[in-house]
């Protein structure tokens, strides 16, 4: 039986947290000089986000918390939804408000908006070309510095997995904890003698000799790091389903397919998060005026 799964969240405080620190990152100690400056205080105005450009969009969220967190009390209409893939031209979001309040929450919810939607989008792309081999597209550790939860969140809208959130997750044995181990065997019988039985145990492999070992230690699966797609079949024909394997290294929108194809169960990739363009969507106001005018 096919389940679906049930759609991605994030956390609230996740969200606010990060949204609070890029306000305060571009807001300074003095506010927007320019907004104050140009815009009379009591000015109220209607912006709509439009997408420049197509792709999937994620991040409505963090937009929405933006204009939340900056005050005046502004009305934001959501228009589409994470995960969506959406057109050229297309309207994506309705805020209104005091004017001074919506200017100055524009460019991080854009921030958000563009770089999820951008992580979104690419992962999107790494899915889409290895359809129907049943591989999973997978994202790493390599994320931007504090927003790890809000990227992986992205890879789950554009159709990918998450691997682990962190050092404290799960158990991922690689080369350089192997080689003060002392060896392949070694490291999985510590990590095995060490974990709970809720813990998974993954070890990183560079060659078909050190995969038999990890098999033979019970490992619950193995990353097969930088083997071309020769040694990525006879690694599949190896294990004979008795652990999952994960491929890595060298994986483009050129190469995934070719993986994909070995029989592996999951192709890592930290292009999907490191590498990803921000998707180009832009605001413009619609209407704006004073509060005093009776038009």
């Amino acid at each position: 039986m096919s389940v679906s799964a049930h759609p991605p969240a994030l956390p609230v405080h996740i969200v606010e947290a990060a949204v609070r620190l890029a306000l305060a990152e571009d807001l300074g100690q003095a506010g927007d000089l320019t907004s104050q400056a140009t815009i009379a205080p009591d000015a109220v105005a209607t912006a709509r986000m439009v997408a420049r450009s197509g792709g999937v969009v994620c991040g409505f969220d963090c937009a929405r918390s933006a204009f939340a967190q900056i005050g005046g009390a502004p009305r934001v209409t959501v228009m589409a939804s994470d995960g969506e893939a959406i057109t050229p031209g297309q309207v994506l979001l309705e805020v209104s408000g005091n004017a001074r309040a919506v200017l100055a929450a524009e460019r991080t919810a854009l921030n958000f908006l563009t770089h999820m939607s951008g992580v979104a989008s690419l992962t999107r792309r790494f899915v889409d070309l290895i359809e129907g081999t049943g591989a999973r597209i997978c994202c790493t550790r390599k994320t931007t510095p504090g927003l790890r939860a809000l990227e992986k969140y992205a890879v789950k809208c554009g159709g990918g997995q998450n691997h682990r959130f962190g050092l404290s997750d799960a158990i991922l044995i690689k080369d350089n904890h192997i080689a003060v181990a002392g060896g392949v065997g070694a490291a999985l019988a510590a990590a095995r003698a060490f974990a709970g039985h809720l813990v998974a145990v993954e070890i990183e492999v560079d060659t078909l000799d050190q995969l038999a070992e990890a098999l033979d230690a019970g490992a619950d699966a193995v990353l097969l790091d930088n083997m071309d797609v020769d040694t990525l079949r006879r690694a599949v024909g190896m294990t004979g389903g008795r652990a999952k394997l994960e491929a890595s290294g060298n994986v483009t929108q050129e190469t995934v397919r070719a993986i994909a194809e070995t029989g592996v169960n999951f192709i890592s990739t930290s292009r999907i998060t490191a590498a990803s363009v921000p998707l180009d969507i832009g605001l413009d106001i619609a209407i704006g005026h004073s509060m005093s005018r009776s038009d």
